[in-house]
């Protein structure tokens, strides 16, 4: 076979592996209350992930865990903005110490999950680390309930609202995907 012929065959299997992989990611994307974040966050992954579900729960996660940095940081900067009145300083303070919760149990998740597959425990592990990731989900509602009945500018609201939201559909369809591992 030419080298031609071999490049032709090569670029033909690694088209046809990436369609594979991108279904996958889809079909379980499905499985999870928001399809299209799910399938929007993981598909650029898909060559990473291939079939692999544990793979796919520890890029969700990962994924989860970046956003919620740059949740963090995004409250964090609006906590230190000037004219803030006293209700949303307590709030955005609040939320920030909130995010910061949830970075240290993804994190802790992220370590669990990795250990998973060794584990002798893996059915109280996983019930651990759903119980960590539900935790996470209510805290960052707890964030945005603070608003009720409060003075908050329109600005401090949306910032806040558009990134829990966000983190809040990650964070349910990493449930969702979890429910998808063999264990």
């Amino acid at each position: 076979m030419s080298t031609s012929m071999q490049t032709v065959s090569a670029a033909t299997t690694n088209k046809a592996s990436a369609k594979t992989y991108k279904k996958f990611i889809k079909s379980a994307c499905n499985s999870t209350t928001y399809p299209k974040v799910c399938y929007k966050a993981l598909s650029p992954s898909a060559s990473a992930i291939k079939t692999d579900t544990n793979k796919l729960c520890n890029i969700a996660l990962s994924f989860t865990l970046n956003a919620t940095y740059n949740a963090s940081s995004s409250i964090d900067s609006l906590s230190k903005m000037k004219g803030l009145n006293p209700s949303e300083k307590e709030i955005t303070h609040d939320c920030a110490e909130t995010t910061g919760e949830a970075i240290d149990e993804l994190e802790k998740s992220l370590k669990t999950l990795a250990n998973l597959q060794g584990s002798d425990h893996k059915a109280d592990e996983m019930n651990d680390l759903k119980t960590w990731v539900s935790a996470i989900l209510t805290d960052e509602y707890t964030c945005t309930d603070e608003f009720d009945g409060q003075k908050v500018s329109k600005a401090v609201k949306n910032t806040i609202n558009k990134s829990v939201l966000y983190l809040a559909q990650l964070t349910s369809n990493c449930l969702a995907l979890f429910n998808l591992l063999d264990y």
